[in-house]
């Protein structure tokens, strides 16, 4: 009897046991792992959590990237720089395409979706991807944005992103203002379409390709030019003298590198993929598709009241995601408060007496554009530059007023560039005196979306170290750096620009440049939080949000 009961005893508690082992997988795959829980994690620019417990990845060496002679503080933080960077996607063999992420067949769902909400409180949303079959993906590795919005208030907001790399998602939205809200997912790449375009960054940074004119009298030559050129042929060493910035041009026959009179784009490589992967690259079908919802899409936010209110934006920190959000077309950061400059005397007034200088590619251009649009009496002034290259120079002398835009140094995908005009945004930083009167502002991100990660810091670390030498010879100088935004994406644009590309970019952007005194316009989060399409250029709208900032940094409340 004792014995029965001993059995009997014994099988409940290994049934028990059971349940529970049963349970705690159930909850691992869907609902254990949020934005507190999970381990050895980053969050990208886009707001996505991504995993990085793969160590010891081996990365192809680049055109003696691996030779740098970097001191070792420089070697932790690359290395650290491209774990943050690295993207998580299984191993799993080569995926026909009706295996591959389906948006039109994946669903999310609102997390207590009848709950009940105040400003300041926390919406989740689990998304679940299946394939062109309809059949749930085991794997992650999807990039996907995401975003809450209420059209007729005009108010958008992104959300962060947790991948369970199992084919479920986790989104994490901050509910910043009162009313309708609803969500939006976005399907940017499949994980299939990620994996492709890891090998083209690894494996073909060529794919877009630079010339140059080579002339003396009246013989001229055309080479191809770029960061990194086999060595099969004569070479034109074009590395900077004082950054050490490597550039190389293929030797003309007849010229010596001297002669050298130009910079241009030549082009972009064709036929990069099989026709299997091209299938992972479809407009209207795989490339930034929205994702439905299974049941309800938004959820009603009431207000909180004014104590709560306080006591929420007290809370902001240093870290605060997401960073600013739209509420009647003006963005809105969370952590100062952000002027308004509606009418041209308004920044006439911040910016009398200053001279400012923008550097970068075309999107800071824009704001360039903008001022000397917007602002009758800043007058640009004709320097006889190629349109939309520069250099450009603006002058208000009523007021004081010096604006200047440059590009930077190669790789620059402009059409024509003096090759005496192709001057490293470091260099010119060396060059400037500085001072509370002294503006500064860089975009630097687009034209190296096609090139291994290395190339792109190696660029930033020799500008944050013109920067840091800047700010101690003149600390009140004011410098803003402006981030990547998302863009429009076909098949062919993905390959070369994609917001995957970008978002590393943006990633590495934002780590280096922390915590060394400068500002920061988050154009990414501007770009995906509006209601407008993506564009390379955003509208208007935006650019001039991205200047109110700029110029609140310029010229803040006083408080």
């Amino acid at each position: 009897m004792w014995i029965t009961f001993f059995r009997l005893r014994l099988f409940c508690c290994l049934l028990a046991l059971l349940m529970v082992v049963v349970l705690v997988i159930n909850v691992t795959q869907v609902e254990y792992l949020d934005h507190e829980t999970v381990s050895a994690t980053f969050v990208d620019s886009s707001g996505q959590l991504v995993s990085s417990q793969v160590t010891g990845i081996s990365r192809n060496p680049y055109c003696g990237y691996e030779h740098q002679t970097l001191s070792s503080r420089e070697r932790m933080e690359e290395d650290s720089l491209l774990a943050a960077s690295q993207w998580q996607v299984p191993d799993v063999g080569p995926v026909p395409f009706l295996k591959s992420s389906d948006p039109s067949s994946s669903y999310f769902v609102i997390l207590n979706s009848a709950a009940f909400f105040k400003v300041g409180s926390q919406l989740e949303v689990l998304v679940h991807i299946q394939d062109f079959q309809r059949k749930p993906k085991k794997y992650g590795g999807d990039y996907l944005q995401a975003r809450i919005h209420s059209p007729k208030l005009r108010a958008g907001a992104v959300g962060r992103v947790v991948d369970y790399q199992n084919g479920f998602y986790k989104v994490f939205f901050t509910l910043l203002w009162p009313g309708k809200v609803k969500v939006s997912i976005t399907l940017v790449h499949p994980s299939e379409g990620i994996r492709v375009l890891q090998h083209l960054q690894e494996e073909k940074p060529d794919r877009v390709y630079f010339k140059s004119l080579f002339r003396s009298g009246k013989i001229s030559e055309t080479t191809e030019c770029n960061v990194c050129l086999p060595r099969s042929l004569p070479l034109c060493n074009f590395t900077d003298l004082y950054t050490g910035e490597p550039w190389f041009c293929f030797k003309p026959k007849k010229l010596p590198c001297s002669s050298r009179i130009n910079h241009f784009k030549g082009g972009y490589l064709k036929g990069l993929l099989t026709a299997a992967e091209s299938a992972f690259f479809q407009s209207d079908v795989n490339i930034k598709m929205p994702i439905n919802s299974s049941g309800p899409d938004l959820v009603t936010v009431i207000p909180r009241r004014i104590k709560e209110t306080s006591n929420l934006e007290l809370s902001q920190g240093s870290g605060t995601f997401p960073s600013g959000y739209y509420y009647k077309d003006q963005w809105r950061p969370r952590k100062f408060k952000m002027r308004q400059f509606n009418d041209p005397d308004n920044i006439t007034d911040c910016l009398q007496r200053k001279v400012v200088y923008l550097f970068g590619d075309s999107t800071i251009r824009q704001w360039f554009e903008y001022l000397t649009t917007f602002v009758p009496d800043l007058v640009e002034f004709n320097l006889g530059s190629p349109k939309n290259v520069g250099p450009f120079l603006a002058v208000d002398q009523k007021h004081n007023i010096l604006l200047k835009y440059r590009c930077h140094g190669p790789p620059i995908r402009f059409t024509t560039v003096f090759s005496s005009e192709l001057r490293y945004v470091a260099n010119e930083l060396n060059g400037i005196v500085g001072g509370k009167n002294t503006v500064v502002a860089i975009a630097v991100w687009s034209h190296f979306s096609t090139f291994p990660l290395e190339v792109y810091i190696r660029r930033l670390r020799n500008i944050r170290r013109a920067v840091v030498q800047l700010l101690d010879r003149s600390p009140k100088t004011v410098i803003v750096i402006r981030t990547a935004n998302a863009q429009e994406l076909g098949p062919e644009v993905s390959l070369f620009n994609s917001d995957w590309y970008n978002f590393q970019l943006d990633t590495i952007l934002r780590k280096m440049f922390s915590g060394i005194g400068v500002y920061l316009v988050d154009a990414w989060e501007m770009t995906l939080a509006h209601y407008l399409p993506h564009k390379l250029h955003p509208d208007e709208v935006i650019v001039k949000n991205q200047l109110d900032m700029f110029l609140s940094f310029v010229c803040p409340l006083e408080t």
